[in-house]
């Protein structure tokens, strides 16, 4: 009997494909014929899956956010009971490039960020979930921290969440472009996020 062809896993063995030129390379001269190559399959069989170009780019960056949010699920895990906390912490050092996975997360996304510099419209299409969906959790996990007293009530969640991500997106820029190792990266965020949760003394 023929084999039967798993269609899911061809589109993502063809995004992944994406996702490593995009680490490796950069996606600006990334063509559909370069991703055949990559992914080891022929470019008839890309654009049967992939109409264009576009499309490509979309669902690739889809599983990208899925690789990250797995990522951030097992630091968060590793830290034991989950809190508000541990949430934070693991977010925000899951999506540090402290080791080879994260280095290539890191690498794709920065490669994505650069073609939308090129390529204006693309922002337009694929817009900021993922980056705003992670500012919103950090949000909700600051004012539960506020309502146990682990960080002072008097501070805007909405706008420390943003800098945190800023702060995190930072770093890991400097990490990628030589200024300091994963590990003083971390040493920073963490500095941080110490002095976030420890409210101030009460008074009185």
């Amino acid at each position: 009997m023929p084999k039967r062809v798993d269609h899911e896993q061809r589109r993502r063995q063809i995004g992944d494909a994406l996702l490593r030129i995009a680490s490796s390379r950069g996606l600006q001269s990334a063509s559909m014929r370069e991703v055949a190559a990559e992914a080891g399959v022929s470019l008839r069989l890309v654009q049967y899956y992939f109409h264009t170009k576009d499309e490509l780019l979309l669902t690739a960056l889809g599983y990208l956010g899925e690789q990250l949010a797995a990522r951030v699920e097992a630091r968060i895990r590793a830290l034991g009971p989950v809190t508000p906390r541990t949430v934070v912490v693991g977010t925000l050092s899951a999506v540090l490039p402290t080791d080879p996975e994260g280095h290539q997360l890191t690498r794709a996304y920065t490669g994505y960020y650069a073609l939308v510099f090129s390529e204006p419209d693309l922002a337009e299409r694929h817009g900021t979930a993922y980056p705003d969906k992670l500012e919103r959790l950090l949000a909700r996990q600051l004012r539960q921290a506020q309502q146990d007293g682990d960080v002072d009530p008097e501070l805007n969640c909405d706008v420390v969440a943003a800098g945190l991500l800023a702060l995190t997106n930072g770093l890991g820029s400097s990490v990628l472009g030589g200024q300091r190792d994963g590990a003083s990266a971390l040493a920073i965020l963490t500095y941080h996020l110490d002095r976030l949760f420890t409210p101030p003394a009460r008074t009185g």
